[in-house]
């Protein structure tokens, strides 16, 4: 593990883990794939002020905090502007929807299923490092900078996560929406290169705009990704019916959001 080791050597970790004994095996975990600089605290409370203190680049937090859930901590973190763009990676055993879409939605990098080894731990790190740290240019023809974006998503803080990943890769220019209704308002005015979508929306949810977009002749041909937390496959059928020209899980998948990008750019210097 040396080229991974040397390439934590310089990563502020704060590990929140109520459990003494799972800080210590996570520790080792850390201590096995480079990463040195590492802080424990369990709660949340402690880990805010922690933050406050010394920020961190990548926080990994339990889900369940004796004083508040790690959807909250997260949550928390987004509203302050001193913490709002650090990488936050959860770990939890949890599987069921209602308890994950809120810290998905709130800008999770990243969930680590229990039980992981520290091959998975560098993973999952080495993911979040390449999702949000140096810009990452596609090889094309085209001025990624002149593309139009149109986010759509009822979660403020969804929305700045994507618009920071898209960043990194040289996109500038982006309009928002909080659902598909008032996207299609937008759309009635401008013209976008790429929409990137939630599914699960008020007014007009994503399947629907989907169906919008592909109807009209003007911006049918445009790429749509789909980053949505839905697991119903009879829904996530129904939106590639639609017409969606990807799907990927929040958090956001950058390898797909690459793809998506680069047979664009190809169709368009064509």
């Amino acid at each position: 593990m040396t080229n991974i080791s040397s390439r934590f050597e310089n990563t502020r970790l704060l590990l929140v883990e109520p459990s003494a004994v799972q800080g210590k095996i996570i520790q080792r975990e850390c201590e096995e794939i480079g990463l040195t600089h590492v802080r424990t605290v369990g709660t949340a409370s402690e880990a805010l002020e922690a933050m406050r203190v010394e920020r961190p680049d990548v926080v990994l937090s339990a889900l369940y905090l004796p004083d508040l859930p790690g959807t909250e901590l997260v949550a928390a973190m987004r509203t302050d502007p001193r913490l709002e763009d650090v990488a936050f990676i959860l770990i939890s055993s949890e599987t069921r929807p209602q308890a994950l879409d809120p810290v998905r939605q709130a800008g999770l990098c990243g969930i680590l299923p229990k039980p992981f080894n520290a091959s998975q731990l560098a993973k999952a790190i080495s993911r979040t490092i390449d999702l949000l740290g140096t810009r990452r240019d596609l090889e094309n023809e085209i001025d990624l900078e002149e593309l139009r974006v149109l986010l759509v998503d009822d979660s403020p803080n969804a929305r700045k996560f994507i618009r920071r990943i898209l960043s990194n890769l040289g996109l500038q220019h982006f309009i928002e929406a909080d659902n598909g209704r008032e996207a299609m308002v937008l759309l009635a005015d401008t013209m976008v290169d790429l929409i990137v979508t939630d599914y699960n929306m008020p007014e007009m949810d994503g399947r629907e705009f989907v169906e919008y977009v592909r109807t009209r002749s003007w911006q049918q041909a445009v790429p749509i990704l789909m980053v949505t937390s839905e697991s119903d496959a009879g829904r996530l059928a129904a939106v590639e019916e639609a017409g969606v020209s990807g799907i990927c899980d929040k958090p956001l998948e950058p390898e797909m959001l690459l793809d998506l990008l680069t047979c664009m750019l190809q169709r368009e210097s064509d």
